[in-house]
């Protein structure tokens, strides 16, 4: 059971996401930001005047490329005000590549965006502030496009720069960036830290920072701390995946009656809808012996055309009659199951069923057919069942024929033995009445 519930939770789950990236803050000054900047920064840097005029060229760019959408004409005029760049002070080229990057951002042309958000932060001075805006939106983009090493290079930046605590979301960005470098350790250590911090503020934590946290704890192989994080998902989400996945963990971890619970519960609420998920359900009826339960539920699946009438599927519904003593059900679905298989196994467990079941014509003719398609585990035993409905037939000689076929066979041996014994007994005492009847 354990094996099978690793497959699942490695086929669900775990379908292993990082938690979303944000559009990054782009700042686009204004006269008035400019100044409330400049001013912010009187107490820790001096930083160089924007003067009126460039800043008028920077809005036109702005304004055709926001007004007409004519990124053309917009990268034209920021190409004029950059021929008077060796005129211009560290602030005012700061602004010029911050609105570059503004356009190639929104004309999705990020790895031009980069750059130029780059050559921003080379700027120096800069109001700080500009310089922190634009180096978490650097360490967002450089995300989004792959560079997980220079993600965490700007976002170690900005926190050179930053006075109070780290916030979450910076925390957050960081932890994607060492889950994509498979540097989990790290991740788990960052990612923790942001949700710890918001549940400290009153706050809950996003989905997506919980998915990555999950994610992280899954690649470090600590399905105890997957499982509170599932845990934590269900109560604050209730979203049917997280049911299921939950589930999934408690198999992992051994504790089957709460997987048995779980999915139990997701049913009845109407979560369980795929036919991986019923099987699964089903396997956990079976392997708690409530294996009528089980059947029940795949039958209902199998009407409703959700799950497939194949081998894997008749073979399992057919044993879980078998085991809730529903045997007038599991026949027909064994028989069908049997049908579809390559080699006798089904037929022979089908032949025992029938035997049992005192059907010897049929258990005879099921033995026939598992001969015939062969590739047996254990060949001795059908022609043992074969020759215990002979017997009961009362055709004595054709039974001991194959019982003397079973006792060829390491595992059917000593009780082919027994019966051999006991047939012949039999045999020799109906051939004595029948003399005695006929000496009469």
């Amino acid at each position: 059971m354990r094996k099978q519930t690793n497959t699942l939770f490695s086929a669900i789950a775990f379908a292993i996401a990082s938690a979303t990236v944000s559009i990054p803050g782009l700042l686009l000054a204004t006269e008035a930001v400019a100044q409330e900047q400049k001013a912010s920064e009187k107490k820790t840097r001096r930083v160089p005047t924007l003067r009126g005029k460039v800043y008028e060229q920077l809005a036109r760019a702005q304004a055709a490329a926001d007004e007409s959408g004519d990124v053309k004409e917009a990268l034209a005029i920021l190409g004029e005000v950059e021929e008077k760049k060796s005129s211009m002070n560290a602030y005012e080229q700061a602004m010029m590549y911050n609105f570059y990057g503004f356009i190639y951002y929104n004309d999705e042309d990020y790895d031009k965006a980069l750059e130029s958000f780059a050559k921003v932060v080379e700027q120096q001075p800069i109001p700080e502030k500009f310089e922190m805006t634009t180096l978490f939106s650097l360490a967002q983009l450089n995300l989004m496009q792959g560079n997980f090493d220079e993600t965490i290079t700007y976002l170690e930046r900005w926190e050179s720069l930053n006075a109070g605590p780290i916030p979450p979301k910076n925390k957050v960005i960081k932890a994607q960036a060492y889950y994509q470098s498979e540097q989990y350790e790290l991740a788990a250590d960052w990612i923790s830290q942001a949700v710890a911090d918001h549940e400290a503020e009153g706050m809950l934590p996003d989905e997506s920072w919980l998915i990555l946290q999950r994610a992280v704890f899954y690649e470090l192989k600590q399905p105890e701390k997957v499982k509170n994080v599932l845990v934590k998902m269900v109560k604050l989400f209730d979203e049917p995946k997280y049911w299921i996945q939950l589930a999934g963990m408690y198999g992992e971890l051994g504790e089957e009656r709460k997987q048995l619970a779980m999915m139990e519960t997701a049913y009845q609420r109407g979560f369980i809808e795929s036919s991986a998920d019923i099987f699964n359900l089903a396997q956990l009826y079976y392997y708690h012996r409530a294996p009528y339960k089980g059947a029940k539920l795949m039958e209902q699946a199998m009407n409703e055309g959700v799950l497939e009438e194949n081998l894997r599927n008749l073979k399992f519904l057919g044993q879980s009659w078998s085991l809730a003593k529903e045997q007038d059900k599991a026949i027909p679905v064994m028989m069908q199951a049997a049908n579809l298989a390559d080699n006798g196994e089904l037929d022979a467990q089908l032949a025992q069923i029938l035997l049992n079941e005192e059907r010897w014509d049929d258990a005879i003719a099921a033995v026939d057919r598992a001969l015939e398609k062969g590739d047996l585990r254990n060949p001795g035993l059908v022609y043992l069942v074969k020759g215990m409905a002979l017997f009961n037939k009362k055709q004595y000689a054709l039974a001991l024929n194959q019982l003397a076929e079973a006792e060829k066979h390491q595992k059917s041996r000593a009780m082919a033995q027994q019966w051999k014994s006991f047939v012949q007994g039999e045999k020799n005492q109906a051939e004595r009445i029948a003399e005695e009847l006929g000496a009469s």
